[in-house]
């Protein structure tokens, strides 16, 4: 029997052996496919047992930058082009161009250079590699002396909790909320102006693009709908819409234009008199990044402006900045162009405060509640979904006890969301600085962890809540 056994575990382990090395030889045909999100997490359970293996460090660089996670992926791209890797040295340039450290590009992309001197068609890639690069040192010389005011971590599905528009700017809102088949995940936006009888939108598809609509109110419902002309309308997506009081003042994202990557930030005006619009121009850096920029939104009333950027983010998660809009376009004056870096990529708010402004009251003002909801009379501490015909704003409104306490519950959760959020973004701004020890490092992830674990946790309480509030009350 001892014997017997003894094969057993011999079979078993050969076998589990044998299953590790055909998973492993999986995750390289996706890489191969370009499934690079698909491969990452046995590339990285196979990292925690080959952490030296310098294909393996390229491989999984790879595919974390691919996938949006610049942050980790510079670690293992470093390592694997310094042991020769030649496709880690390309992306590594490419990371630290997108990142502006421009500099650092060049030796990256040198030293590929060298290596692909007689593959045409690796020096060919290479060449474009370098282009963008120029054109993103470029942007960056022309980066914006925007005062910025504060900036937000949030759900991605959430992020316009983040804007609190007067309501004189109009309203912004999720396409749900008007257009009931919308899709509840496509993460588009609607705008509707403060007069409420005209909207802005996106429509179309993933696999057509999407193009920026508009609708007017006739009599009791919306009709007359307009696609906007070619001149908005370029090649890529158009989305995320808002239309400035006056009118004719329009600021869209578009993945087309020539965006720096992604979606990028543009404005156009409208001409009464050819009854269309001028040549979009593109905002200036930090407005834009290689990252996706969107959701441009400015409150005249107020004097302050919104934007979101999942620059740095996790994937499930943007950040949204505000601002204090200016009347001229002004940039920031240096030679030191890694100051000027550091501007453009947002590294620390305060660089951007002008001497003797109140930059708290400013932060206070921007989180002010829309005007029209305060005239109602009574306080909405928050906007909690029911159903579709019900929408609480108090836990006050809750008839079921167990309802109210799940709420409860998820409420102050979002508070110790908040607060790891913030540190969370401090040991970002550490990072960014050039603190790169390996504390920094750890905390940043672990951080990014315990936010993920809490954001689960809030997300299934609300579920509940919701449910028991159904079950109970309107069933």
């Amino acid at each position: 029997m001892k014997i017997f056994r003894f094969f057993f575990i011999i079979v078993l382990c050969s076998f589990c052996i044998g299953l590790k090395g055909q998973t492993f030889d999986d995750a390289k045909s996706l890489y191969q496919e370009g499934r690079y999100a698909e491969a990452l997490p046995v590339f990285k359970a196979e990292y925690e047992n080959a952490s030296n293996d310098a294909s393996l460090n390229e491989w999984l660089g790879i595919s974390l930058f691919k996938t949006g996670d610049l942050l980790s992926a510079e670690k293992h791209l470093a390592f694997a082009a310094q042991k020769k890797r030649t496709d880690a040295s390309l992306y590594l340039g490419d990371l630290y161009a997108k990142t502006y450290r421009f500099e650092e590009a060049e030796k990256e992309f040198e030293k590929y250079r060298r290596a692909q001197r007689r593959n045409n068609a690796a020096i060919a890639l290479l060449e474009e590699k370098i282009e963008y690069a120029d054109k993103l040192r470029r942007a960056v010389r022309r980066t914006e002396d925007i005062p910025l005011i504060d900036s937000l971590i949030v759900p991605k599905r959430d992020f316009l909790s983040a804007y609190s528009l007067s309501a004189s700017s109009g309203s912004i809102m999720p396409m749900k909320d008007f257009f009931k088949d919308a899709s509840p995940d496509g993460g588009q936006t609607l705008y509707m102006n403060e007069r409420q009888d005209k909207v802005y939108y996106a429509a179309g598809n993933d696999s057509t693009g999407y193009d920026l609509y508009s609708m007017e109110k006739l009599l009791n419902s919306f009709g007359n709908e307009k696609k906007l002309p070619a001149s908005v309308n370029a090649d890529g997506n158009q989305a995320y819409p808002f239309v400035m009081p006056d009118g004719v003042t329009l600021y869209f994202a578009s993945t087309g234009h020539e965006s720096l990557g992604g979606y990028d930030l543009y404005i156009t005006r409208y001409n009464t008199a050819s009854d269309s619009y001028l040549n979009p121009n593109q905002l200036n850096v930090p407005f834009n990044s290689p990252f996706n920029d969107y959701m441009m939104a400015i409150d005249e009333e107020k004097e302050i402006g919104w934007f979101a950027t999942d620059r740095f983010q996790s994937p499930d998660s943007v950040c949204i900045y505000t601002f204090v809009p200016l009347k001229e376009v002004k940039l920031v004056e240096s030679d030191d162009e890694a100051y000027v870096s550091r501007r453009a990529k947002i590294t620390s708010i305060a660089d951007t405060w002008k001497e003797g402004v109140d930059y708290a009251s400013l932060r206070a003002k921007a989180k002010e509640q829309n005007t029209a909801e305060q005239g109602q009379g009574q306080k909405s501490d928050f906007s909690f979904v029911i159903n579709d015909a019900v929408t609480y704003h108090r836990l006050e409104d809750f008839k079921n006890a167990s309802a109210r306490a799940l709420l409860s519950k998820a409420i102050q959760l979002k508070q110790e969301q908040k607060r790891l959020q913030d540190e969370l973004s401090a040991r970002r701004d550490q990072f960014a600085n050039g603190n790169e020890s390996g504390t920094v490092r750890s905390s940043i992830l672990a951080l990014e962890k315990e936010t993920e674990s809490i954001r689960q946790e809030i997300a299934q309480l609300e579920v509940q809540a919701r449910n028991e509030e159904i079950r109970t009350t309107y069933q």
